[in-house]
């Protein structure tokens, strides 16, 4: 799979992270840690996409048929997963 941006929080800020990220040519949008002395610039702009994708996990994890994975097969947790998003989208739920 390829990426052009390795999304994260400051829990990843790591210099082996950040030179994987590197060497796989994505650009790391991972905030310094506090401690960090020499702190690293990263796109502010694209770290709020983060906070999103959080929430769509946070949303679907409401559902308690995703959390626990009644489904017995990955296509019907997959399509049990594409449900939940069309009802969000919808804003049906």
């Amino acid at each position: 799979m390829e990426a052009q941006h390795l999304l994260a929080d400051r829990g990843y800020d790591t210099d082996k992270i950040l030179r994987q990220a590197k060497d796989q040519k994505m650009k790391a949008v991972i905030p310094a840690t506090r401690a960090r002395k020499m702190p690293h610039p990263y796109d502010k702009e694209k770290y709020k996409l983060r906070h999103q994708v959080e929430n769509a996990f946070l949303h679907l994890k409401r559902w308690r048929g995703i959390t626990t994975r009644y489904a017995k097969r990955a296509s019907s947790f997959l399509a049990a997963i594409q449900i939940r998003c069309i009802a969000l989208w919808a804003g049906i739920v």
